[in-house]
């Protein structure tokens, strides 16, 4: 039996009580037992089982095991494309390093948002640096939740554009296990496997997941562009029930890694109109190498008409990605970024990052940093869900407190290489060390949410407030300073309302106050991004039916980015630096739609459509020397943020076999705002992509599966950025085999 406890919750604890009620051997305590279920799922759901109407404001989308498993994903990119309101930066092609924002926030690291693993802020240093260089494997998730609108208070510490919650599996209620394989072009290979056992009151669950693969570019010379990366969870869970409350404790070890041949260096716009899959000698040494640990404690108590979740966390993230950074600036040396956008003018560093010229005799040498960081999080939070009635209205109250710690300390090096004959030589300079810093964030959050019901009236009304203690020292020889220490408190307060026009249908607006803070090291010149965001939306569901308009405004009053290696080899030296930009504004609409046919002789039909449309622009003239900015005029517009962008899903389904086909258009996008930096007036080019997929369930024998992605070959420029033009994925077919017992 294969169970997937994510399709109608969004907490793994709730579920494993539900399905141990469903169990119990008492016919009476079984009763009471579903009763107690029915009214949980009344607490706990988001957006509510798929028969209901969802009546909480705010755009949700949850995407369960059944979704997930249609097209076999291994990129969270792909995943979200039929989600509304997600813009994307796709950089290396298999999502290793994710691009992500919501509602026009920048996707640069999914720095923006808060990303979440089973309720748990799972980014390296959410509160001291955001930006997203870990990211879980996708393929042993059971789950994905997207939260947008009012419900981000609910969140922190970033509010202004929502929350991505991943979900693992959960410890079933019977004895049983999977196993997937499967293999594709470019030597890659998958290998996943679970085992859950179940005895009594205990239950215990490993889990474990492998992939790799050669790479799709080819690296001048020859060389290796692909990836290893490998994942193993356990969860040891115990139920404790009595006739009062229901109980469960768990446990979570997890262990990850990852070694990717990745750089930061991509090509001319000639040279990918040409070869659009090459890469450049001088990326040859590329290499990220990654560790992730976590634990996590969890217990869940539920009582008659309350719930109440804590959780004990720590993760810890190291890293060292080594890559091209510039080359030794002699005073007048040009940018990587630069030298790709005009290699005419640039010819003579052109041919030496092309390894068709050696640099000796020329110019100083190719600059290789490694950028070596030491991660850790850490902290306690517990949720409270509340139901009650009071003159006569009906209360959903909830409330939550997170005492939470965050690291960063930075140990970047360069080291000079010299190109010779189409290879990188070390030129035997002594190792230079660049950047040694540490930041740390200790942080209070607490939120409270009421909803009020009066009949079709639902009134919410929520508060979060955010007290971060930060500090940042710099351990560089010669340029050492004292703990700088900064504190930071603000109150963030949400309000929605939905009307009931009938059992299927309602209205729903929503405001609340977006926030994202600074990190650590920025003085007070650097104010916190602050933003007003609205919503008023549409919802109908009723059957297999389901539409939902939404029209969304984020009026940014300081809109604040930060300086990154990702953004533009200028940030090698100014890394980590953050800016502000004054006003701008962000408005769209989100549609999503869906209907499931019943053709007959047990086949459905099942189609969607969703479409999202983003005007995005700066209410203020200013200068800055930030790579994604420049000079900038009122009107200009932001940077990755695509006007329109829309996918189609269709498919035939059956008992025993399905075939799905998805086509996403995404819109062009300016690869800067205004004037007088790098890519100024340039923009991607709009593309669609077609992935298909298709699957026969062999019965007790297990099931086959056939996977393209990127059926057409259609191969675009996906970004300029970190350095040079950079393709989408290319076509690739996957063929797997699952089985379940």
């Amino acid at each position: 039996m294969n169970t997937s406890p994510f399709k109608l919750t969004t907490l793994t604890l709730a579920t494993l009580v539900a399905l141990n009620a469903m169990a119990a051997e008492d016919d009476n305590a079984e009763d009471k037992q579903a009763k107690k279920e029915d009214a949980y799922h009344e607490r706990m759901t988001i957006i509510g089982q798929r028969k209901q109407l969802n009546t909480e404001a705010g755009s949700a989308t949850v995407i369960d095991e059944a979704e997930l498993e249609k097209y076999e994903y291994d990129d969270i990119h792909r995943i979200l494309a039929t989600v509304p309101g997600v813009n994307i930066r796709q950089e290396d092609g298999f999502g290793l390093r994710p691009n992500i924002g919501f509602r026009g926030v920048t996707p640069e690291r999914s720095k923006k948002i808060n990303i979440l693993e089973d309720g748990v802020l799972i980014g390296p240093a959410p509160y001291s640096a955001p930006a997203a260089y870990y990211f879980p494997m996708v393929s042993r998730l059971s789950g994905v939740e997207v939260f947008k609108g009012p419900a981000a208070i609910l969140y922190g510490p970033n509010t202004v554009a929502g929350t991505l919650n991943l979900q693992t599996r959960g410890v079933p209620q019977d004895n049983e296990g999977m196993i997937d394989i499967a293999g594709s072009s470019d030597g890659y290979q998958k290998a996943h496997a679970y085992v859950a056992q179940t005895s009594g009151n205990f239950g215990v669950l490993l889990e474990g997941l492998t992939t790799q693969s050669d790479g799709f570019k080819e690296l001048d010379g020859g060389g290796d562009s692909g990836f290893e990366k490998n994942d193993v969870i356990a969860k040891l869970r115990y139920n404790l029930d009595s006739d009062k409350y229901q109980q469960v404790f768990e446990l979570k070890l997890g262990y990850a890694d990852e070694v990717s041949n990745e750089t930061y260096l991509g090509l001319t716009d000639a040279d990918f109109a040409a070869t659009p899959y090459r890469r450049y000698a001088a990326s040859q040494l590329g290499l990220m190498d990654w560790e992730h640990s976590q634990v996590q404690f969890n217990h869940f108590i539920a009582g008659k008409d309350f719930d109440l979740t804590t959780r004990i966390y720590r993760n810890n993230f190291d890293r060292a990605w080594r890559k091209l950074n510039n080359f030794r600036d002699s005073g007048s040396t040009p940018s990587l970024q630069e030298i790709l956008q005009d290699p005419i003018t640039n010819d003579l560093y052109y041919q030496v990052l092309t390894g068709q010229q050696d640099n000796q005799g020329l110019f100083d040498q190719l600059l290789i940093g490694t950028n070596d960081r030491s991660f850790y999080s850490q902290g306690i939070q517990s949720d409270l869900r509340w139901e009650f009635k009071e003159w006569g209205i009906t209360h959903n109250f909830r409330s939550g407190i997170r005492f939470h710690q965050d690291e960063i300390e930075r140990v970047h090096t360069e080291d000079s290489y010299n190109m010779v004959s189409g290879r990188l030589s070390s030129a035997g300079n002594p190792t230079n060390l660049t950047t040694a810093n540490t930041e740390e964030s200790k942080a209070i959050s607490w939120y409270a949410q009421d909803t009020l019901n009066f009949d079709k009236l639902e009134v919410t009304l929520g508060l979060r407030g955010e007290y971060i203690d930060s500090r940042y020292q710099n351990n560089k020889a010669g340029q050492e300073t004292d703990w700088l220490e900064k504190q930071t408190t603000i109150w963030l307060p949400g309000a929605s309302v939905f009307y009931s026009l009938d059992s299927h249908s309602g209205l729903f607006a929503g405001v609340h106050r977006g926030f994202i803070p600074t990190s650590p090291k920025q003085g007070p010149d650097i104010k916190i991004e602050e933003s007003v965001n609205f919503e008023l939306g549409y919802r109908y569901q009723h059957s297999t039916t389901r539409l939902e308009v939404v029209g969304f405004i984020s009026d940014f009053e300081n809109l604040k980015e930060s300086c990154t290696l990702s953004t533009s080899s200028d940030c090698v030296t100014n890394s980590d630096q953050e800016f502000n930009a004054g006003k701008a504004k962000v408005d769209g609409v989100e549609i999503s739609a869906s209907h499931r046919f019943d053709i007959g002789a047990g086949i459905d039909l099942p189609i969607s459509f969703v479409y999202t449309y983003n005007n995005a622009e700066f209410e203020e003239s200013f200068e800055s020397t930030f790579e994604l900015w420049g000079n900038v005029t009122a009107g200009n517009p932001i940077p990755y943020l695509p006007e329109n962008q829309m996918s189609i899903s269709l498919g035939l389904e059956s008992t025993q076999w399905r075939f799905n086909l998805l086509s996403r258009y995404i819109g062009e996008m300016w690869e800067a705002a205004g004037s007088d930096v790098a890519l100024s007036g340039v923009s991607t080019e709009a593309f669609w992509v077609l992935d298909v997929s298709a699957a026969y369930d062999f019965d007790d024998y297990g099931t086959l599966y056939l996977k393209v992605d990127n059926l057409t070959d259609e191969v675009e420029i996906v970004s300029r950025r970190p350095f040079g033009a950079r393709p989408s994925k290319p076509q690739q077919f996957f063929v797997g085999y699952k089985y379940r017992w």
